[in-house]
């Protein structure tokens, strides 16, 4: 595999938005960009979380507009409503014609594997999937990948100091469906809080679901009255339910993907991935000719492809200082093979 550097740190802001169908703010640009004498044209698929997911969808969909902004790609957003379009809808941008096909998310996976295997000249990016995964190997293919759990050891090491300050001894996470990228946050989650906090309980609970609030509220408000001073949402535009929840009992939360600090004080941190700058850079190797179909581009810690976003002004110096120490050690791989699987 080879991994792409991150050229800066990403300030993510997000936006709503709806519709079946997106034309991409940008698309007018005058900065063109040319690719075999036509302008590049790139497609964007979301999952049925689709753009108000205030995370995953949306940070794909503002790489889509910074590559229309600073490339002068044209863009073109098709919003799925259930699992049954991801193949239609893959397949209408490639009959149309799109240079570059974004698929975002796991479940997309077999739907890019039979599309990029019908259109051989088109190119396909599937955000959380191995490419070595894929029914067929497709060539034409491209899997971004995240260490999602390098980041989830930050927000579990955190997470347990803040509840051992709290003279609590349980945190917890909720995961949407069980699938490799949420419980690589989950797993890391569970072995950073025991590596600060050895006699720390990690519940943990999956929904189930990635789009109704009130799934994984319910999963939250059962952990809470279990004990947990800490909910981790690791669930999609559904973990905005175990935020609430959090809120609503007076405990933290930790959000995930996006920076979701702005949904209010009970936020401690959120575990960020940088998605937005993945698919741009992904873009950005069609136009400078260094893609290469085939593989995966993985991104860490060691260049901001992860990271913990705004901390809360209430957590300690003392505690904030001491999980930038751990991850200086894991990107300097003094703490390596974080688990990234959960039984």
């Amino acid at each position: 595999m080879r991994r792409i550097a991150l050229l800066s740190t990403v300030v993510l802001s997000l936006v709503a938005c709806g519709g079946d169908e997106q034309p991409s703010a940008g698309a007018e640009s005058t900065n063109t960009q040319q690719h075999g004498g036509e302008e590049l044209r790139v497609g964007l698929v979301t999952d049925v979380g689709q753009l108000n997911d205030r995370g995953f969808n949306q940070l794909a969909f503002q790489g889509l507009q910074r590559a229309e902004q600073e490339l002068g790609v044209e863009g073109r957003v098709l919003e799925s409503t259930s699992d049954a379009e991801y193949v239609p809808n893959h397949s209408s941008l490639a009959e149309q014609g799109y240079d570059v096909v974004i698929g975002v998310g796991f479940a997309q996976g077999e739907a890019v594997a039979k599309v990029a295997q019908q259109f051989p000249d088109a190119k396909f990016v599937i955000i959380d999937v191995d490419q070595g995964s894929l029914p067929g190997k497709p060539a034409n293919v491209v899997g971004l990948l995240f260490e999602e759990q390098e980041v989830g050891y930050l927000a579990g090491y955190l997470a347990a100091l803040t509840a051992k300050r709290d003279g609590r001894d349980v945190i917890s996470s909720v995961g949407g469906m069980k699938e490799p990228p949420v419980d690589r946050f989950i797993a890391g989650y569970q072995a950073g809080a025991k590596a600060a906090v050895p006699e720390i309980t990690v519940l943990n609970g999956y929904s189930q679901d990635w789009d109704d609030l009130a799934k994984c509220k319910e999963v939250a408000l059962d952990q809470i009255a279990k004990g947990s001073e800490i909910v981790f949402q690791v669930a999609g535009g559904c973990g905005l339910g175990a935020l609430d929840a959090a809120k609503e009992q007076g405990v933290w939360g930790i959000g995930v993907d996006a920076d979701q600090s702005f949904l209010g004080p009970q936020v401690l941190t959120s575990a960020v991935k940088r998605v937005d700058q993945a698919v741009l850079l992904a873009i950005k190797s069609v136009i400078d000719g260094t893609w290469q179909g085939g593989g995966n581009s993985v991104f860490g810690l060691a260049d901001d492809g992860v990271g913990l976003g705004r901390i809360s002004p209430k957590v300690p110096q003392e505690d904030v200082e001491a999980v930038d120490a751990v991850k200086q050690k894991i990107v300097s791989g003094d703490i390596a093979d974080i688990p990234t699987t959960v039984p």
